[in-house]
């Protein structure tokens, strides 16, 4: 396994982190983790080398934690690995709030201490909510009781803002970012590798494989990978640790076979190590890939501010990627879960003043209500986080 510094923190971390968002389950009706397959999963990946847990309160309808904590200590490997887990921001709503979270999830995970403990999918809203109740005065305390090792964060809007959180405050550890060979110039993107990483902190990649849709592409994609001779998950993944300012990639592993071909890759990966042939087919790939996007947005944002708060950018990059990849989960996920129902597509009027601004000319107010309708999630299943902090306290 390869190690790299985890930032300013001391710890060498292993080049592959175990990601516990997507655990194997026992059937898809039940939904329920198959813990024997993870305890087989683990042992491998620890026995392997990785060093690196990572997970949330909400993962699994909260069980992920409870799987995972319980495994870890049946196994006697809490003192051979680091436990990342995130604090459900969204659900803080008084001062006692954090403790009673992070307390339930020590709990869960059956450990004293967070080692790396991160504030959940921040974007602009939320870190307004974090700094309102005063949440990063509240982790330093848990710092100096010992329940957290370090502070982070993981995140979801555009890079201007990343940039605001980076330099809002000066005691950051660590943060998470979704990042990929397709993914350069979205959220944080390269910009906000290269700025966190130059401020001294590690950064732990989400979505390497962009929900496994880099991993199966469409034909005309997988055809360019097999006129080379070269496995799709392959390069994805040693792309990214081509890069020094990569820290740790996260892999949310299905099987053990997946852990397996992960480590192996891991293990034959290493910095400005990619051929010229290698980065030939990422170009190529890259070109397939957008001449399936429906929206020629270029993110250049002089459709914002929107006057009605739709954050028009973020929104017709979670449709383009639903589109484009055949991945309608993610994109649903983070429209849902992480922007505002006043900032959603449903909340255009269709005032036409970002078409105006709008280099591209996009038809964005006929696409605004077609968006909404494709990545709303039905009602039922809008109460969904209060039904998941009723079942698991």
């Amino acid at each position: 396994m390869q190690y790299r510094g985890f930032g300013q923190t001391g710890f060498n971390i292993s080049a592959l982190g175990f990601g516990g968002l997507r655990l194997p389950i026992v059937d898809k009706q039940s939904r329920k983790v198959d813990e024997n397959e993870v305890a087989k999963m683990l042992h491998y990946a620890v026995e392997h080398g990785v060093n690196y847990i990572d997970t949330a309160y909400d993962y699994h309808d909260g069980y992920s934690e409870t799987v995972i904590g319980k495994v870890l200590k049946q196994m006697n490997y809490r003192s051979r690995v680091k436990i990342a887990t995130k604090q459900p921001c969204w659900l803080i709503r008084e001062p006692g709030d954090p403790d009673k979270y992070l307390n339930e999830q020590l709990k869960k995970l059956q450990t004293e201490q967070i080692d790396f403990y991160l504030l959940h999918g921040l974007y602009s809203e939320r870190w307004e909510l974090v700094k309102r109740f005063q949440v990063l005065e509240w982790a330093e305390k848990a710092i100096r009781q010992g329940k957290i090792g370090h502070l982070g964060f993981s995140f979801h809007d555009s890079y201007e803002v990343f940039k605001e959180i980076v330099d809002g405050y000066d005691q950051w550890d660590f943060c998470q970012i979704q990042y990929n060979y397709m993914n350069e110039n979205v959220q944080a993107g390269k910009r906000g590798l290269e700025y966190a990483a130059k401020n001294g902190l590690a950064v732990t990649i989400m979505e390497p494989l962009l929900g496994g849709a880099l991993a199966n592409p469409p034909k005309p994609i997988s055809n360019i990978f097999a006129e080379y001779g070269i496995n799709p998950v392959d390069l994805a993944l040693r792309w990214l640790w081509d890069k020094p300012e990569v820290t740790c990639v996260l892999s949310g592993m299905s099987s053990l076979e997946q852990v397996k071909q992960n480590i192996e890759i891991a293990n034959r990966s290493s910095i400005n190590n990619l051929t010229e042939i290698e980065n030939e087919v990422i170009g190529r790939v890259r070109e397939a890939y957008g001449q399936n996007n429906p929206v020629p947005c270029t993110r250049c944002r002089y459709c914002m501010p929107c006057p009605n708060m739709v954050d028009i950018p973020f929104i017709l990059e979670l449709y383009s990627e639903a589109i484009v990849y055949g991945k309608y989960d993610m994109s649903r996920s983070l429209y849902n879960f992480h922007i505002p129902d006043a900032g959603k597509a449903g909340a255009c009027v269709q005032c036409g003043l970002c078409e105006e601004k709008c280099p591209q000319k996009i038809k964005i107010s006929e696409l605004m209500p077609l968006i909404d309708k494709k990545l709303r999630f039905p009602n039922l299943v809008l109460w969904s986080w209060d039904k998941i902090k009723k079942r698991i306290i």
